[in-house]
């Protein structure tokens, strides 16, 4: 098994693959493995989906597209669960055989994809609400909600460092290079340093950064509580444009193709082109006015993201409803997509697979309580948290 990295420079040189060996049983021999994406300084971007082996980050990758490559069986089963005694909001992260999620307890735990046995746990000192690992280089980085963002070695759960970054975080980190991007409720986005949690700028907003960072062309993307979707050039903190979503934002953009999907508080999903700095279209349901907390999932022909109206919506790229789909609860739960399913919990308790095409259910699985948190997928398997406190794998 492998990572995959993806190098873009200037256009003229070829995508370059590597690829680490990874233990199938144990995360001791995570370290040195990393997953990075660098971008053309131009656009339109060029979307990067997850590769099948893992599952990085919050969405997968930089793009927080929510697509993986990985061959999910057509049929699926539980495999296994975990009880973390708290609820579980925040999405897991797969690197190889290795699951890494936060918990409300305010424990970071690495568990065996295979068979659900527990590596370690490693103690935040907080809750962890929303805010989801990454994995990079032999590091697993997570926000909690007393504001501490913490580096924690993959091999044994031990601290590498923690800082203290204002104010609560819900938003999810991002590993570019050599530092994190990661909003704070101290109304900022920031970069810090992968080495030592050393704050290299941040980046003042109007609100609360709910978002994760949507990373692309050297620039990194938030939708904002403040009603702004906002491009932060990450070498220096400086915004180097800005749109205004008319709405409050709690979703984190999905970029493909030159433009960033996100639902708002206003019940519409907008469709931004980042080469005009625009935005390119708005879809809102005819009847249902519910808003969009979900992040959108973005395949090369749908934008799939869940609604408060009880809705999955399938739209096409141009914004115009393809398909709906209804559950008996709000959807908060980010979409998760692979081999032309999607994947999906809704706080009606179930964990849905739909089509991809046309929405219609292919399987469900009642879990019992409310899933807000976003499936993760690597290696043929999906994990999904509930809120409470059970993580499952399914496969």
């Amino acid at each position: 098994m492998g990572l995959l990295t993806s190098v873009s420079r200037k256009g003229a040189k070829a995508l370059r693959f590597f690829s680490k060996r990874i233990s199938s049983f144990a995360p001791l021999r995570l370290g040195g493995i990393f997953l990075t994406f660098v971008f053309l300084l131009t656009f339109p971007v060029h979307a990067q989906d997850t590769p099948a082996e893992n599952w990085a980050q919050f969405r997968g990758n930089h793009q927080l597209t929510g697509v993986s490559l990985s061959n999910v069986p057509a049929t699926l089963k539980p495999l296994w669960t975990y009880q973390a005694d708290d609820a579980i909001e925040s999405s897991a992260a797969i690197v190889g055989s290795t699951v890494f999620v936060g918990t409300a307890k305010g424990e970071l735990v690495a568990l065996n994809l295979d068979n659900g046995s527990v590596y370690w746990k490693y103690d935040a000192g907080n809750p962890i609400g929303e805010s989801s690992p990454a994995y990079s280089d032999g590091a697993v980085f997570i926000g909690d909600l007393g504001g501490m963002l913490h580096a924690v070695n993959a091999r044994d759960g031990k601290r590498f460092w923690s800082v203290k970054l204002g104010s609560e975080i819900k938003s999810s980190p991002v590993v570019y290079g050599d530092r994190i991007l990661i909003g704070s409720y101290d109304e900022h986005l920031y970069c810090v340093s992968t080495r030592n949690g050393s704050v290299i700028w941040k980046f003042k907003t109007n609100g609360p950064v709910h978002s994760t960072p949507g990373i692309a062309s050297g620039l990194a993307f938030i939708a904002g509580c403040d009603e702004v979707f906002r491009a932060i050039r990450i070498s220096d903190g400086k915004e180097v444009f800005n749109v205004s979503s008319g709405a409050y934002t709690g979703a984190s953009p999905a970029l493909r193709a030159g433009m960033a999907y996100y639902g708002t508080f206003d019940n519409e999903v907008l469709g931004v082109s980042l080469e005009k700095k625009e935005v390119a279209w708005r879809y809102e349901h005819p009847q249902r006015k519910f808003p969009f907390y979900s992040s959108a999932a973005v395949t090369a022909s749908r934008v799939v993201l869940g609604g408060r109206d009880k809705l999955v919506h399938g739209l096409s790229l141009n914004g115009k409803a393809a398909w709906t789909f209804a559950t008996r609860a709000r959807v908060e739960s980010s979409p998760a997509i692979a081999g032309g399913r999607v994947y999906v919990g809704s706080n009606d308790g179930r964990f849905y697979v739909l089509s991809l095409t046309n929405g219609a259910k292919l399987w469900e699985f009642n879990a019992g309580a409310p899933l807000s948190a976003s499936p993760a997928i690597a290696n043929g398997k999906i994990v999904i948290g509930s809120q409470d406190g059970r993580l499952y794998c399914f496969g």
